[in-house]
């Protein structure tokens, strides 16, 4: 009797093509700008935190919901939003922002449930709706007049159903580096409350705002702060991608639901850095103000240096990345153009179209980031001039 085939639940998102073109940009040598992680440590008071809490013995289990000092210490930057959650029950420690939401899909929906997903979106969202047994619902960002791109408030209600069960929003946003308007987000929270709906956020970017753009977290709307799982993480904020150290904060039945799924993924993570993450929370927020300087910088060098290149750069007012239009250059299919810079010019970066269910919308964009020293980004820019 034949076996029955074995059929992944799961195809393979962007994480695939970043390491196929990472593995291509090593091999010639080319200057990467696709992924998104800094060439810089963070601040050394946190680092010496870290190696004091690894040599001073923290490095068996923590807690399951995290280590008490760095759960006070987000509640304390919570605060700063004019938030208040609980450390003891309020606040869960994850293995990065990308476990926990997908262990708040896990625990909060289920097959039969619809989430609104809101695209161009980081590549997990889909896998963790899918492993949720859930279905996703797409809304696409719209390109204004003035090259922002902006929520259609119309398509997103369109979109929903009987069956939305919750709606993932990402504000400062990956890829675009769009950030959501208080206008936007009033609007998403009305239609929370009017369709009972979970919000899930994931707010990496937080502090990486730039110009005269603000992070508003859904959560401080009216009505929101028990019906939205807030999600951040240090990685972003002082430059540790590598430590995987993020958080959740919801109320206490909705915290308790996401732990109890996210016990079974990781259990626990990062004993010896919550320490150092709860002290970067407390003391180096001024190193954070420096480093939001340095990355507007970042992106306006960057920026000019595409548009000098012949690319029609749109506006970034987030994150760390920028991105740009193929077409002046002549080209049509950004995808095809990506897979062909590092060995044209010698420089990587990611096609937008890779985070979307419609790629035809999108096949005209290419997304740069930023977050490089600046002789990386030049010399970056000077090979991109090679394509005119």
């Amino acid at each position: 009797m034949r076996e029955p085939a074995l059929v992944p639940r799961l195809r393979p998102f962007t994480s695939t093509i970043f390491a196929e073109m990472t593995a291509l940009a090593v091999r010639t040598q080319a200057v990467n700008l696709g992924q998104g992680f800094p060439d810089t440590d963070g601040p050394s008071g946190m680092l010496d935190a870290a190696k004091n809490a690894l040599f001073g013995g923290a490095n068996q289990y923590p807690p399951g919901p995290g280590r008490p000092e760095l759960r006070a210490a987000i509640a304390r930057h919570r605060a700063h939003y004019g938030l208040s959650y609980d450390p003891d029950n309020e606040i869960l420690v994850t293995a990065g922002a990308t476990e926990a939401i997908s262990a708040a899909l896990l625990a909060l929906t289920e097959p039969g449930d619809e989430v609104i997903v809101i695209e161009p979106y980081y590549d997990s969202y889909a896998a963790a709706v899918a492993m949720a047994g859930a279905t996703r619902r797409v809304v696409s960002l719209v390109e204004g007049a003035d090259g922002r791109f902006a929520l259609d408030l119309d398509a997103l209600r369109a979109a929903m159903t009987p069956a939305t069960r919750a709606i993932l929003v990402n504000s400062p946003h990956n890829p675009t580096g769009t950030v959501f308007t208080r206008e936007e987000l009033s609007a998403i929270a009305d239609l929370c409350r009017e369709r009972d709906l979970i919000a899930v956020t994931d707010e990496v970017y937080e502090h990486l705002v730039f110009d005269d753009a603000e992070h508003v977290p859904l959560a401080a709307f009216p009505g929101m702060r028990d019906r939205t799982v807030s999600i951040s993480s240090a990685g972003k904020t002082f430059n540790c991608t590598g430590w995987k150290i993020g958080w959740v904060c919801s109320s206490p039945e909705l915290v308790a639901a996401v732990r109890a799924a996210k016990q079974f993924m990781t259990f626990v993570s990062g004993g010896p850095l919550q320490p150092a993450v709860a002290h970067a929370l407390d003391h180096e927020l001024a190193w954070v103000d420096s480093l939001r300087t340095s990355l507007a910088a970042k992106r306006d060098r960057l920026s000019a240096g595409l548009a000098a290149a012949g690319f029609a750069v749109r506006p970034s007012l987030g994150t760390y990345f920028v991105c740009a239009d193929v077409r002046p250059l002549g080209f049509t299919d950004a995808a095809e153009l990506a897979w062909q810079l590092p060995e044209r010019v010698g420089v990587a970066a990611v096609p937008v179209s890779v985070f979307t269910d419609n790629p035809a919308e999108w096949r005209h964009m290419l997304r740069f980031a930023f977050c490089k020293r600046d002789e990386v980004l030049d010399e970056a820019i000077e090979r991109l001039h090679k394509l005119a």
